[in-house]
């Protein structure tokens, strides 16, 4: 049985100005679903659709398209089993090699209550999903991971996080794709480039890819 979203709710799907709707959801596994739904129908009038944490924006071509896109996204499904699915169920689409030795490391085994080679362990065993991108260019927000491994930010962000910088911040992983300011806890680092304008598809991390870490 389909699982329908409720869009007749007010908070759930709002105007966001005359060229795009924004949708909300209460998780970011619902997000992936309806994002994907919202891919495959090729709505008219639908020119970007970007996913985020709890929410959905569809830009639209023209403020005439909005009453018809809200007709359109009532009559979308996605079946339940479509939300629930986590990377565990997923194969693998992209695989990070990580050399840990990231400086907040040891700061996330005492946080976490596990050893250091357990927070490796539990980063590597368990696979992630891309979420959805931000921050910067090639930046992607990873979900599903072991929950264990949720750890605040740093009260403190630093001016220069290098680039390749595999961190945990919440319930989120993430690479930072180039040198930037952040507050997220280092455990690691990679070589893998996240961003590259040569490629097709410039961003490796895109939503809904599989992603393994694999110590290096």
């Amino acid at each position: 049985m389909s699982a329908t979203l409720d869009f007749r709710a007010t908070d759930t799907i709002l105007d966001y100005g005359d060229c795009a709707l924004l949708l909300q959801f209460d998780r970011t596994a619902e997000v992936l679903a309806w994002t994907s739904a919202l891919a495959a129908a090729a709505l008219p009038g639908v020119l970007d659709i970007v996913p985020a944490s709890h929410t959905v924006l569809v830009k639209l071509a023209a403020p005439d398209f909005q009453p018809s896109v809200r007709r359109r996204l009532a009559k979308l499904t996605v079946e339940p089993a479509e939300i629930e699915t986590t990377a565990r169920d997923a194969a693998v689409d992209v695989v990070i090699d990580v050399v840990y030795d990231g400086p907040d490391l040891a700061e996330v085994a005492e946080r976490t209550g596990l050893t250091v080679a357990q927070v490796i362990n539990a980063h590597t065993a368990t696979p992630w999903r891309v979420g959805f991108g931000g921050s910067t260019p090639g930046f992607a927000y990873l979900i599903g991971g072991d929950p264990r491994l949720q750890v605040p930010r740093r009260a403190e962000l630093r001016d220069a996080v290098p680039a390749g910088s595999v961190a945990l911040a919440g319930q989120f992983s993430g690479i930072y794709p180039r040198q930037w300011p952040g507050g997220w806890q280092l455990i690691g680092r990679t070589d893998a480039v996240l961003w590259d304008l040569e490629r097709p598809d410039p961003a490796l991390l895109t939503p809904g890819l599989t992603v393994q870490f694999r110590a290096a």
